[in-house]
């Protein structure tokens, strides 16, 4: 409990400095349902569902549903520490605000290296974003640390914090590649065998190469159950 009152001590007066700071700021509070199982040997199962929702547009503070998203994704696990993964998500926007629809296609290959009490994972993703005016395609890279925050090893009840970098590029015909960057942190607690429940922030810089990058915070929350 002692880490979680220092990274919410840290984390509010960096988000709202961040709010005072930049004009072109967009904020978003993310919640998240996930289901993972397992279907046989190394082959897995994953469904989500996520609601996107305005708090901070225009410079002032607000909330608005954005979007709602449904996933699914196929995972065959090839080594221990080794995965390649197909995704299939759709995005709802057009009964939020006037903006089209998407389906997103997504192509994973994820690995992870535990030396010590840290987890290092590197995922590299390609996505093709489809809607009806055009299709976008994205290439992503993540680089990401966990660890427990009590001894070495997490057990139930205790924490963890997650960590992650990635970089993205998305190519779409007629239009100039755009380059965004992803910077994340989050607490999770292993409430028992089945069941994690993570909190934390993002910040994305939208097409950093352009004259005015846009600034994207996300407050996120999810709750994540292993059947």
């Amino acid at each position: 409990m002692s880490f979680t009152k220092w990274f919410l001590f840290f984390i509010f007066p960096m988000l709202m400095g961040t709010v005072q700071a930049q004009e072109n700021l967009t904020g978003y509070w993310q919640p998240q349902l996930a289901v993972n199982y397992q279907v046989a040997g190394s082959y897995f199962h994953n469904f989500s569902v996520a609601n996107r929702n305005y708090i901070y547009d225009d410079e002032e503070f607000t909330l608005k549903g954005r979007q709602l998203d449904l996933a699914h994704f196929s995972k065959l696990k090839i080594q221990d520490n080794q995965s390649v993964a197909l995704g299939v998500q759709y995005r709802f926007r057009n009964n939020f605000e006037d903006k089209e629809n998407e389906l997103r296609l997504t192509q994973q290959y994820n690995i992870t290296n535990k030396p010590f009490t840290i987890r290092y994972g590197h995922r590299v993703r390609t996505e093709q974003r489809i809607t009806n005016s055009m299709t976008i395609h994205r290439f992503r890279y993540r680089f990401a640390v966990d660890f427990p925050l009590i001894g070495e090893k997490l057990d139930p009840g205790e924490p963890y914090f997650i960590g992650a970098f990635e970089n993205l590029l998305s190519v779409a015909k007629n239009n100039a590649p755009q380059y965004d960057t992803r910077l994340s942190g989050q607490v999770g607690w292993q409430l028992n065998d089945g069941i994690k429940f993570q909190m934390g922030v993002e910040y994305r810089i939208e097409d950093y190469s352009s004259g005015l990058p846009q600034n994207v915070l996300f407050l996120l929350t999810s709750t994540q159950l292993s059947l």
